[in-house]
């Protein structure tokens, strides 16, 4: 979908804001056909591969991780080879970087907890530094040794790449709701250009970086690490990573939690209509607790959400004409696409509600969009001095491999904008165009969708957030009839996934699976 998204923004980055990070991406570019496509996903379905290993990898699975101190105390790194094509074992390696953190406390080890925060794109290695390998809860870091890899082309992984910063703030600004040919041939050239900076940069790597590959590696992790059986969690996009491993090495799934999961088993079409219709209803909560408070810039209380977002998007259509100043050093004014990024980012946490609402008031009443800009930029992940992390390279890198292009044509876009715009008024419109990214992608996609039952798999824990934007509800219950031994768990609530956010219920239940490995009753609910 918005195929530029990357960790939602916060106050901090808690363990509700970079778990967000997931999603954001998925909403990236997931790009497979139509919808009518669907029917043949249905019959298609990820095989297992063989339980012996094949001789010619045994040199990546006997290899021993040499660990370092990596600069954060208390935390160890190493480089792991994994082949760069699986297919040609002997055609060359790519070097993949991981962290862990041994575990602290007394108690039978239960040996390695591997985390992924999504994206695709995301930082895994920051994921565990910044929080999961001291914000998890104690009793989860006493038994595990906390262990990270960041996937293929992401971040200190032999990272794909693109664009220059200063392409890259050009990009940003590219308006996604075109309103002629002129600003149409804009958008299009603009994801040519990222396309082709792509291909030109990382031209070997992009033909590699598929989820299964990167899942592939992760058995090779397991076995360096010395465990019989894969202990994980996933958030987001990392649901996939983790949902396409079990269905690949099912006999080695140890506890497997999949949080905020996506559906394998959709075309992009279908999974970004999905995603419009998950940002609209977080929009519509949002909306509701807005008006209910004394500075919600967008209506009174009693005011209704439509009206709250014909207001909203009144807004965007002075940005479109009428960019504002935001005292960026670089001379970014906020026009209607880094706005709409910046609103989109909040929908992923209720916690940004109040920060969204004084960006929001500071843009429309003071003409101030500097609050609107730095949820913007943090979400691309782009720094002071206008630096941007890989995570918007790889995340379409990914998703443009793993699936067919949503729409190959300006034409099937525009047939295709009254059902996204049914599916949401205020974003609808913008979404649908930011799924035409993958149409002029330079390698062709390796993947498509399918169905993964993991037959023989220990139990799996899916979780499903009720109203989360990215990843809406229906898919962690579609993933978990899929997965024959999946056990679904529900957080009634907002936001964008559900471990580690607040809810002693949710996170009582996946840390006893983690500790004990009960999973949880069969219709478990949680609030």
């Amino acid at each position: 979908m918005h195929t530029r998204r990357s960790f939602p923004p916060g106050r901090s980055r808690t363990a509700a804001t970079l778990l967000a990070t997931a999603a954001l991406l998925v909403s990236a570019c997931s790009s497979s056909g139509s919808a009518s496509d669907a029917s043949s996903a249905a019959e298609a379905a990820l095989a297992a591969l063989p339980q012996s290993t094949p001789s010619v990898l045994a040199p990546y699975y006997g290899q021993k991780l040499s660990w370092r101190t990596c600069g954060v105390p208390g935390f160890e790194c190493a480089t792991m080879k994994a082949p760069l094509d699986y297919a040609k074992p002997g055609a060359g390696d790519v070097r993949l970087a991981v962290a862990r953190k041994k575990a602290t406390g007394k108690g039978k080890p239960l040996g390695s907890l591997l985390v992924n925060p999504g994206g695709p794109g995301g930082s895994a290695i920051g994921y565990l530094q910044q929080y999961a390998g001291i914000g998890y809860p104690a009793e989860v870091r006493a038994r595990y040794d906390m262990v990270a890899v960041d996937p293929r082309g992401v971040a200190r992984s032999e990272p794909v790449e693109c664009l220059s910063g200063r392409q890259m703030d050009a990009f940003t600004q590219t308006d996604t709701t075109p309103d002629d040919k002129k600003e149409t041939d804009e958008l299009v050239d603009a994801y040519k250009e990222f396309a082709e900076g792509c291909g030109a940069r990382s031209a070997g790597l992009l033909r590699h970086v598929s989820t299964v590959e990167a899942a592939r590696d992760m058995d090779i992790l397991r076995a360096a690490l010395g465990d019989r059986k894969l202990t994980y969690v996933g958030a987001s996009y990392g649901t996939f990573l983790g949902a396409t491993y079990a269905g690949l090495f099912p006999e080695r799934v140890g506890r497997l939690v999949l949080d905020g999961a996506m559906d394998p088993s959709l075309p992009a079409r279908r999974l970004n209509l999905d995603q419009t219709a998950g940002f609209e209803t977080a929009f519509q909560s949002f909306a509701k607790d807005c008006v209910r408070q004394p500075d919600c810039p967008l209506g009174r209380k009693g005011t209704k959400p439509a009206q709250v977002g014909r207001n909203l998007s009144a807004f965007f259509k002075k940005l479109d004409a009428h960019p504002i100043p935001t005292g960026d050093a670089d001379g970014r004014k906020l026009g209607e696409a880094l706005a709409t990024t910046g609103v989109i980012a909040a929908m992923y946490d209720e916690g940004s509600w109040a920060q969204l609402r004084e960006a929001l008031t500071s843009a429309m009443k003071e003409n101030d969009g500097a609050g609107l800009l730095v949820l913007s930029d943090s979400y691309y992940e782009r720094d002071a001095d206008g630096r941007y992390s890989n995570l918007m390279f790889a995340n379409a890198a990914v998703n443009c491999l793993d699936l067919p292009a949503a729409f190959s044509s300006v034409d099937q876009v525009e047939k295709a904008l009254p059902s996204f715009e049914k599916a949401s008024p205020v974003f609808g419109d913008g979404l649908a165009w930011a799924s035409l990214n993958c149409a002029y992608w330079p390698v062709r996609p390796t993947g498509e969708p399918h169905r993964i039952a993991a037959k023989g798999a220990a139990p799996i824990v899916v979780v499903g957030t009720t109203r989360d934007p990215a990843t809406p509800y229906r898919w962690a219950q579609s993933l978990s009839r899929q997965l024959s031994s999946a056990r679904l768990l529900t957080y009634e609530g907002d936001g964008h996934t559900a471990y580690g956010r607040g809810s002693d219920c949710i996170d009582a239940t996946i840390d006893t699976y983690l500790l004990r490995g009960t999973p949880p009753a069969k219709g478990k609910r949680c609030s």
